[in-house]
């Protein structure tokens, strides 16, 4: 991610970061916290893989520190996570920096904090903005909340498919067969839709397994999925591994983390899903009907038909996972 607009900031003499700690919220791989010293950060990310990439680096990313200094936020693509992340930052410390692209709304969140503060200072610089002010008190109609989407299930800004059932998922709840095994992988988890829905209608199932990399759905999932049956790990599922294979995998990978879609990430969940599976396992997958799987499933997979699916989505059913 190009991205000077902190260090032009501080090595202009326009900002001047004041002595403590320093935290820096969802930042993404690669942000640049060159100009920063590294024994004042402490890093929070809610992306398993992006939480793995700064605690590798040797960044500070276990409890929150006590007594913080500031906070730099880095935008999100999600209007509503990046207003929750902005309320949750002025609670944290006296002074907020606030980064990010035009294309995530930084330029939305810099015009509403100057109608609440007045003239504060900014960078406007590559496709995006810096800009910082002294915090104003708490701002309680941005904070993140949890709701209830039309259907009664929990989600909260931020999370995958935030307004309710995502259609994809509910097409594939339909297609499955009426026996899954004992032992089901739930691949990119999200906040619980799939996990729930086989768990009331597959009583065979003695254990289900949902594995999901944003912390945020992993909140969402515990108070939807209350089975007992069921168990959720906030890792990365392209990496995770299950300590015995799954008789059944279903899944409705992610294709981006950013704005621009990405279908090697779905077809990373499906290299995955094989490594994961007994030999006769099988994978129930929806995906977008423009993501090119079918490549992917073949060279993973003995068997692979496409079942059907409307309005844009695909469903395929794999068996037989290759060594």
């Amino acid at each position: 991610m190009a991205q000077p607009r902190l260090n032009t900031a501080l090595n202009e003499g326009l900002l001047t970061l004041p002595n403590g700690r320093i935290a820096v919220l969802r930042p993404p791989v690669g942000y640049d916290l060159s100009e920063v010293p590294r024994d004042a950060l402490w890093i929070s990310h809610g992306f398993a893989p992006d939480h793995a990439y700064w605690a590798d680096a040797g960044y500070d990313v276990g409890p929150q520190p006590g007594d913080l200094a500031a906070v730099i936020v880095v935008v999100p693509r999600s209007k509503a996570l990046a207003r929750a992340m902005v309320a949750q930052a002025v609670e944290m410390a006296p002074l907020v920096i606030v980064d990010g692209q035009r294309t995530d709304g930084v330029d939305s969140l810099f015009k509403e904090m100057r109608k609440r503060l007045g003239d504060i200072s900014s960078v406007p610089k590559a496709h995006g903005r810096l800009f910082w002010f002294d915090t104003p008190g708490p701002i309680p109609e941005w904070k993140a909340a949890f709701s209830k989407s039309p259907d009664g299930y929990v989600t909260q800004p931020g999370v995958f498919a935030e307004g309710g059932t995502d259609k994809g998922s509910a097409q594939l709840i339909a297609a499955l067969p009426a026996k899954l095994g004992t032992h089901v992988g739930d691949l990119g988890s999200g906040w619980g839709y799939l996990g729930s829905e086989v768990l009331k209608t597959h009583p065979e199932i003695a254990q289900l397994e949902m594995i999901e990399a944003e912390h945020l759905a992993v909140e969402c999932a515990a108070q939807n999925v209350t089975d007992p049956r069921a168990t959720s790990h906030w890792a990365d599922a392209t990496t995770w591994r299950p300590q015995t294979p799954f008789d059944t995998i279903i899944t409705n990978p992610p294709f981006h983390t950013s704005r621009a879609a990405d279908p090697g990430l779905g077809q990373a969940f499906i290299a995955a899903a094989a490594k994961m599976l007994v030999k006769h396992g099988h994978l129930w997958l929806v995906a977008n009907r423009h993501l090119p799987y079918e490549a992917a499933l073949g060279d993973h997979f003995g068997r692979v038909e496409e079942i059907g699916g409307t309005g844009g989505f695909k469903l395929f059913h794999a068996h037989r996972p290759k060594p």
